[in-house]
């Protein structure tokens, strides 16, 4: 019963209720003692005898015994010390972290350039192996290859072509043939790609082609069949155009061929002109992987299409950095492998087009340069940061994959004049025709850019195109990074000075302060040694003895005040 005067209910019992209980629990555990008594089950716990004085080895059993217990102590002390450590590095992450929030400005842009240049050291490695790998295995396709199709991108296919790659396969003397595929032909105005297809097909035989980009695996492709079964696909990148024709044109000439094995094909090319989307659109399915990424397809892979007939997917030609700015920016993998910024690239590519175009196609207000217009874009697309600041990086980004993959619509006028390059003769181009079905191939050519539906010029971007892009098949023309490093070890050397206070602005003002004096003693100090110190230079200060005897002073001075005289 709760007394009304105290927050708490007394726990008192009366006596009667009180033994009650301790009688019930008396009885309880002798339940417990008889149970456990019947089933053999004793609380004491034996004691250990040890080993008796007659037992062979005495001394060595209570050795390894003492030993065992030391290794468990000491497996108790590792594990201790080991959360020791453990707490001790937490703790100091967690100050790291608080001393970050509070650092200032200036030390964390230091800190980030250190990391930044630690990641170029141990990038410039990697990148050099891959691009060795890549072009090893562009030249095992073209030595495994009878017949190599270089994919060109319809937007702008002189910028696409290879001179190095071309002059190689034609070094083989009609054993293996070259031939052109104009693709992504729907980003193109139709007078531009009939001119374009008449340029390229005076030296090779020439392919319109249109890829499709949404190919799945098998299992995805038959659910998407159930479901487009009483529907149309009205999607633009669905259909895939050019693919009868060219595997017609294939599979006659490699029944003329009367060879048992099958005829293999590579399909070569720079980074994203679509040479593994050709392939799958041949094939039907997603057989090689593909994307809107540049430099996906790092290896040679080999798809058989039909019975006669397989394909070959190799990497990208690497282009030498002697080109264009332009064609680096849109042909290389130079903003994928970090070794330039995606601004300098956008910045490039809008030199090379003009204004007025791009601001009806991106619908973005008059800029002055490539920084604002990435703001614009930006603002536009809603590409934003913490605290709302505008990523202009990845604006950025999604410019150069408009341009790169199969969405911006830009054309190049071709040449006036068509002179057949140095390494291409007439005999070679009635060669790379021979056993080819040309009227066929014309004809299939015709129906496919009558079906294809094209944007209108007004659309298009007019894109200045800067030439063939030179390329590197050899490994030993891959340039060492020892540049890169060198502007690395530069960089750092300027982040020391910087910590340590020296500058060589304040060292050039104290020469000037101290006069030639300090300059001559230096070079005194150079012409004993004989060596050029390469630390700032700390100029010798002359000291010059001034009088400070103010009598002197008084009487030299004329106008000096007299105090023993009265001025009235």
């Amino acid at each position: 019963m709760k007394r009304p005067k105290l927050k708490k209910a007394s726990k008192r019992l009366s006596c009667a209720k009180r033994f009650k209980i301790q009688k019930k629990v008396r009885e309880h555990t002798r339940k417990l003692r008889k149970e456990a008594k019947k089933k053999g089950i004793s609380k004491r716990v034996k004691k250990d005898i040890g080993v008796p004085n007659s037992a062979p080895f005495k001394e060595e059993i209570l050795r390894e015994a003492e030993q065992r217990k030391l290794q468990l102590e000491e497996l108790k002390e590792q594990n201790r010390v080991a959360k020791q450590t453990e707490k001790a590095q937490k703790r100091k992450k967690e100050k790291e972290a608080a001393k970050a929030e509070t650092e200032p400005k200036a030390k964390k842009q230091k800190k980030d350039k250190k990391t930044k240049q630690q990641q170029k050291k141990s990038t410039t490695g990697t990148n050099k192996s891959a691009k060795r790998f890549r072009c090893k295995e562009l030249n095992k396709v073209i030595e495994a290859s009878d017949i190599l199709v270089e994919c060109l991108d319809a937007r702008d296919p002189l910028g696409c072509r290879c001179p190095e790659l071309e002059e190689a396969v034609l070094k083989h003397e009609g054993k293996k043939k070259l031939m052109f595929v104009l693709n992504k032909i729907d980003l193109v105005p139709k007078d531009n790609l009939k001119k374009w297809l008449e340029y390229l097909q005076l030296e090779c035989p020439t392919f319109v082609f249109k890829a499709s980009t949404q190919l799945q695996d098998r299992t995805v492709e038959e659910k998407r069949r159930r479901r487009m079964a009483n529907g149309v696909d009205h999607s633009r990148a669905g259909t895939a155009l050019g693919h009868t024709s060219l595997l017609e044109v294939l599979g006659e000439y490699a029944t003329t061929l009367n060879t048992e094995s099958m005829l293999k094909v590579g399909i070569v090319g720079f980074p994203s002109t679509g040479k593994s989307s050709l392939i799958n659109s041949l094939k039907g399915l997603r057989a090689c992987h593909a994307g809107v990424q540049r430099g996906l397809t790092k290896c040679m892979q080999e798809v058989h299409i039909s019975k006669t007939v397989k394909m070959i997917d190799s990497p990208g030609i690497i282009a030498t950095p002697s080109n264009s700015p332009v064609s680096m920016a849109l042909r290389s993998l130079q903003v994928e492998e970090k070794e330039e910024s995606s601004l300098e690239a956008v910045r490039t590519l809008l030199k090379q087009c003009d204004q007025q175009q791009i601001m009806l196609q991106y619908n973005v207000p008059d800029y002055r340069n490539s920084v604002e217009f990435l703001t614009c874009f930006a603002k536009k697309r809603g590409f934003l940061l913490k605290g709302g600041v505008l990523n202009t990086e990845l604006a950025a980004t999604t410019f150069l994959n408009d341009w790169t993959g199969a969405k911006l619509n830009y054309h190049s006028k071709p040449p006036d004049n068509h002179p057949l390059p140095p390494y291409l003769s007439d005999a070679m181009v009635t060669e790379m025709q021979r056993g080819l079905d040309m009227d066929k191939l014309k004809s299939g050519n015709e129906e496919i850019i009558n079906s294809v539906k094209c944007p209108n010029p007004a659309s298009s971007i007019g894109f200045l195109s800067t030439g063939p892009t030179a390329g590197m098949l050899n490994e030993s023309e891959i340039p060492e990074e020892k540049a890169v490093e060198a502007v690395v070890q530069e960089e750092e050397e300027d982040a020391e000075n910087m910590e340590n206070g020296s500058e060589p602005e304040e060292s050039a003002e104290m020469d000037e302060l101290h006069g030639d004096d300090g300059m001559e003693e230096e070079t005194k100090q150079k012409k004993q040694t004989g060596k050029a110190s390469s630390e700032p230079h700390k100029a010798a200060v002359k000291r010059v003895a001034f009088n400070v005897d103010l009598s002197s002073a008084q009487q030299n001075d004329d106008e000096a005040y007299d105090f023993n005289t009265d001025f009235i």
